[in-house]
């Protein structure tokens, strides 16, 4: 028998009072199974090329335009690892509203989003050079940063087990409020929270104390090896987790094609290794599937260590597929 059963045996077997508390307990964990995901939905350009750009000339690609994002990334990597209530609320120009919940409904993600007449969808031309399938990206964040206060609910954390924010929220003041009044009406309602730092280069241009302040609450840190060490001045990855798990309940970093390490109360708790799998095509995404699949087992049950195995085998997958979602199951 598992722990959770023996302890479930034991609450059963004792004061009637405490059994119902228990069932009513254990009735209200079902029924809070789903994930709300915060963050960006934004249309990729994909531009996959061979080698070094020619200056001033032409270089031959395979350009394709998919929609993206890494919180809509991650809700759609948490469907297709098996969460079955999934939410993706994000802010997007009218010009793509509609295929934008096209797509996010596919993928068993429900759409949230707020149309924006002011300024169009967020877009990102992706750069990946097949040769590394490593990628670069220009951005531009078109109505992503303009999600605001306003366009929250606490009403959206209605049946919600889990809260996960995209970092890209932090780098712009009127999106950090809304970022951080979703963290408090979670908190409020005992919903624990995630955050992703999702972007280095503008983790720089913001600074590192500034969006750890902004994070204050936060239960789970997932930065990428270079975000870890951007937040903490330490150049070893695993120095890094274990300095940030004493600011954050539980850290995990992923570390590419290495895997993850995973790290609590000031110690490394994991080390998880990365699947083996073929040829990777475009890392796009990859970091997103990780989170993905770290959520959707975490709200299954799972410990850290088998929920950061669970981000690395969706990684693996992600990296072998052109863009930043999974396939649509039809």
């Amino acid at each position: 028998m598992s722990d959770a059963a023996d302890g479930a045996a034991g609450r059963l077997a004792g004061d009637p009072a405490d059994a119902a508390a228990s069932a009513r307990t254990d009735l209200q964990g079902r029924a809070r199974r789903g994930l709300l995901v915060v963050g960006d939905v934004v249309t990729d350009v994909i531009a996959r090329h061979r080698g070094p750009l020619a200056a001033a000339t032409d270089t031959a690609a395979e350009i394709r335009t998919v929609p993206g994002g890494a919180g809509a990334n991650a809700a759609c990597w948490a469907a297709h690892s098996g969460c079955a209530d999934v939410r993706m609320l994000g802010r997007v120009g009218s010009d793509a509203v509609g295929w934008h919940e096209r797509v996010l409904r596919r993928a068993g993600v429900r759409p949230l989003l707020v149309p924006d007449t002011a300024a169009p969808t967020a877009t990102v031309v992706s750069l990946v050079d097949t040769a590394t399938a490593e990628r670069t990206f220009l951005t531009d964040s078109g109505a992503v940063l303009r999600i605001a206060p306003a366009d929250w609910n606490p009403a959206f954390l209605d049946g919600i087990g889990h809260l996960h924010l995209s970092g890209y929220l932090f780098f712009a003041d009127v999106s950090r409020e809304l970022a951080i009044a979703a963290c408090r009406s979670a908190r409020a309602a005992g919903v624990p929270v995630s955050l992703d730092p999702a972007s280095a280069g503008f983790l720089a241009e913001l600074g590192a104390e500034k969006f750890l302040a902004a994070a204050e609450g936060v239960d789970v840190l997932l930065p990428n090896a270079d975000e870890a060490r951007l937040l903490t001045g330490l150049p070893e990855p695993a120095d890094a987790a274990v300095e940030l798990s004493r600011r954050f309940p539980l850290v995990a970093v992923t570390l590419g094609a290495v895997g993850a390490l995973v790290a609590a109360d000031g110690d490394v708790v994991a080390r998880v290794p990365a699947p083996p799998t073929a040829s990777a095509v475009d890392s796009t995404g990859a970091g997103d599937a990780f989170t993905g699949g770290f959520l959707a087992a975490r709200l299954a049950g799972a410990h850290p260590a088998e929920a950061a195995a669970a981000g690395c085998r969706a990684g693996a997958e992600a990296v072998t597929l052109v863009g930043g979602r999974p396939p649509v199951r039809d």
